[in-house]
């Protein structure tokens, strides 16, 4: 890759990325996601939570200071948007997905929603409800698509981004993050054209762009076919484990009930209402495993439940991490 750049190639660039990656990102967009977009239009960012940032930014400058959040919901988009002074009133998720009338009733002017594959719940936003949704948007709404994990699916077919039907109302999220490694913190956001210049100027201000030589490797793997390739393993591979967490709460933890198997890298749990999750998380990590208290990602009072990812151990690590937390439920 050094061998074919050029000395101006490694000046400073265009802070919305480099152009191999931006045709990249939108031949894969189109491809895989039913999204139509120009080039220009990509943002190469530093992972959705830098894209959140910018976001923030401009709407705060737009005189926006509320974003509804899904609830249960990221507790880590939460946080991040009330680090930029954004309010993130809650609307309830159920089987359905987000409930529009509550969105409606909330009186909120934009939501972050994770359509796609809900987070944690692992619902998908059904047909009514996105239709309602859209109809919201077009009423002045702005959607904030947070498509975070839509590549993993394993028992159903795609759902389509709701950025191909709304351009102009929804401001489009996606990374790297679930599809090679977090730590690369390489990341794309679209936005509707209202919001362009302002978000731009707050990628500029805060690094004047991603790192280059990622960017470039990164879209060497797109056009290539490699990263088509690495995809279709993974989903091999996280069914596997997938299928492999499913089978070890069936014997260790019968009563559990499972959400969120079709797809992701994770599955939520709920248990017994007169469980404490955070204590059980507590006496799971005493025993070496990290599991994530369901509460952490709600805002009012649901279900106790754990949300236990799979994708990075091994079939054998994941039944003795569900064993772990049998054992931690019946010493509580």
């Amino acid at each position: 890759m050094l061998r074919r750049l050029a000395a101006a190639d490694l000046g400073y660039g265009d802070p919305c990325g480099t152009p191999a990656l931006r045709q990249a990102v939108a031949a894969a967009l189109a491809r895989n996601r039913g999204i139509s977009v120009d080039p220009a239009e990509v943002i190469i960012v530093a992972g959705v939570s830098q894209a959140l940032g910018l976001l923030a930014q401009a709407l705060t400058a737009a005189g926006v200071d509320r974003i509804a959040v899904e609830d249960p919901g990221s507790l880590g988009v939460r946080q991040h948007l009330n680090n930029w002074r954004m309010d993130t009133p809650p609307i309830t998720v159920d089987d359905a997905g987000l409930r529009v009338d509550e969105l409606v009733a909330s009186g909120a002017p934009a939501v972050m929603l994770t359509p796609a594959h809900q987070f944690p719940t692992g619902v998908v936003l059904d047909g009514d409800r996105r239709r309602h949704l859209v109809a919201w948007a077009r009423a002045g709404g702005l959607i904030i698509e947070d498509d975070y994990d839509a590549e993993h699916r394993y028992d159903r077919p795609p759902v389509p981004a709701l950025r191909g039907l709304l351009p102009e109302q929804v401001c489009y999220a996606g990374s790297v993050s679930k599809l090679l490694a977090p730590a690369l913190r390489v990341g794309w956001l679209l936005v509707p054209a209202r919001l362009r210049e302002a978000v731009v100027a707050a990628k500029r201000n805060a690094d004047l762009g991603n790192a280059v030589l990622p960017q470039l490797v990164l879209a060497e793997l797109m056009t290539s076919g490699a990263f088509e390739r690495h995809l279709r393993l993974l989903r091999r591979r996280h069914i596997r484990r997938r299928d492999a967490m499913i089978a070890a709460l069936a014997r260790a933890l019968p009563s559990a009930t499972v959400h969120g198997a079709a797809a992701g890298l994770h599955l939520m749990i709920t248990l017994d209402d007169a469980v404490l999750d955070t204590e059980l998380a507590t006496a799971t990590l005493a025993r070496g495993v990290k599991v994530q208290p369901l509460s952490w990602h709600c805002q009012r009072p649901y279900r106790p439940g754990l949300v236990l990812g799979y994708a990075a151990r091994t079939p054998t690590e994941i039944a003795d991490g569900v064993a772990a937390v049998a054992a931690a439920l019946r010493s509580g």
